[in-house]
């Protein structure tokens, strides 16, 4: 660790990763319900068991991107944090925040708009505290060096607090409010944040592979380009049956399909990367991260976006399980497994110790990852079901759900795996470490 205001990363890392455990009891209880209808009916109803699973999921994710973005700053902009106490202020009101949300959601106390269903009170504090982590960070910039790297992150989190603003308006007219309400949640998913995954997946390469930094930053352009190039316009592909004009279907249609090239850039970008690198950087589960996150990203986020993006198959498919499989995987890809990539990379540095448990770290990974697999292609098969039986042969929609209770099952198995997976890497990141480095020493090198 060159600076030592990158620790400051440390507890947003911590609450991040308590907050991620936490998402995935709320995600177990709501699958549960799918497969007996009165789990815990009475004292927490499944429309507030997914409220909460799905904020929590947004919360502790922008709580890892303050972290990532905390540990990476001083080295990129070979600057110390400008104001360390200022950080820990901004995390205290932030988990605030999302803490008095999620408990005013078992209250019945939300507003009604999904993955916006915080309290006005909330939502102001979130504000504030999201711009506090923003000077502060800009702030560290400025004063410092300039790269692509930290360029590019602090646009993507700059854009993100200027389309969250949307989340203040809530016209009362049905159609207006979801015309808005995209301008938070696509293009934050499917455009902004895919400059702040572009800018970390470049940082984590750079540390990782010992290629020259311009060749990456000349990639990390490209990619930038493309990302706002189809995410803008790819909105379109919700507009198809909210009341909005037809030409809507084509420009959705056409820059939606056009959404899969910078996943597949990135892809490409890693593990070309990965090649023309040295290869032997002793964090093996850094690495691993890494990898599978470009990988998955454009697996879920690309591939299945693709499968049910066009309108004339949209048509068939909205709203369905197809849906749920192409949103779990593409989150899991892209933002869960990069944000684990970069505790994976920071911890030891913070902790002082050499890379460590990094065969139980890589355990996590594949029976996380699988799990999530497993569970893509179970909702996918459940979706495909349900899209035949409901809108082709129109069954009623509970006799359907009847039929789907063996995918439902395999779900609920599925997401048991994903959290036995969450505390193995939990306990490998931040359990006792056995070798201890000098807190003097320079940061571990690939050749190390």
């Amino acid at each position: 660790m060159k600076y030592e205001t990158q620790k400051v990363a440390l507890p947003f890392f911590m609450v991040a990763m308590a907050l991620f455990a936490l998402q995935i009891v709320f995600g177990l209880a709501a699958a549960a319900a799918y497969v007996w209808p009165h789990f815990m009916s009475e004292a927490m109803p499944f429309h507030i068991t997914r409220t909460s699973h799905t904020n929590l999921l947004i919360v502790w994710l922008l709580i890892g991107f303050m972290g990532c973005t905390y540990y990476l700053m001083p080295e990129e902009a070979e600057n110390e944090i400008y104001s360390p106490n200022l950080a820990y202020f901004q995390l205290a009101l932030f988990a605030i925040a999302g803490a008095g949300a999620l408990i005013s959601y078992q209250f019945g106390i939300h507003e009604g708009r999904h993955y916006l269903e915080q309290p006005l009170w909330a939502k102001v504090v979130i504000t504030v505290s999201f711009l506090m982590f923003l000077f502060n960070t800009s702030l560290t910039m400025l004063k410092g060096r300039r790269t692509a790297i930290n360029m590019v992150l602090m646009l993507g989190l700059w854009l993100a607090a200027v389309f969250w603003l949307f989340a203040f308006y809530n016209p009362d007219n049905l159609a207006l409010d979801k015309l808005w309400w995209w301008w938070i949640v696509h293009i934050w998913v499917e455009g902004v944040w895919e400059l702040i995954m572009a800018a970390l997946l470049g940082y984590l390469l750079i540390k990782m592979t010992g290629v020259d930094r311009e060749v990456i930053e000349k990639w990390l352009y490209v990619i930038v380009g493309l990302a706002l190039f189809s995410g803008l316009l790819g909105t379109g592909h919700h507009y198809y049956w909210i009341g909005t004009p037809a030409y809507w279907q084509p420009i959705g249609s056409i820059f939606s399909t056009l959404e899969v090239i910078p996943f597949f850039a990135m892809v490409v970008f890693a593990f070309y990367m990965f090649w023309k690198g040295s290869r032997n950087h002793p964090n093996k589960a850094a690495m691993l991260w890494t990898l599978g996150s470009a990988a998955v990203a454009f697996f879920g986020a690309g591939v299945w976006g693709f499968m049910h993006t066009l309108s004339w198959i949209n048509y068939y498919t909205h709203g369905t399980q197809i849906t749920a499989a192409h949103g779990h995987l593409a989150f899991y890809g892209a933002y869960v497994m990069l944000v684990l990539g970069v505790i994976t990379y920071a911890m030891p540095q913070l902790r002082r110790v050499q890379p460590y448990n990094q065969v139980l770290n890589m355990w996590a990974f594949w029976i996380m990852t699988s799990a999530m697999w497993f569970m893509t292609f179970t909702l996918t098969f459940a979706g495909v079901v349900q899209t035949h039986l409901q809108r082709v042969l129109g069954m009623n929609f509970m006799q359907i759900q009847e039929q789907l209770e063996l995918f439902y099952i395999m779900r609920f198995g599925t997401g048991i795996f994903v959290g036995i997976a969450a505390l193995m890497f939990i306990y490998a990141v931040f359990a006792p470490a056995r070798e201890q480095v000098p807190a003097t020493s320079r940061p571990l090198t690939a050749n190390e």
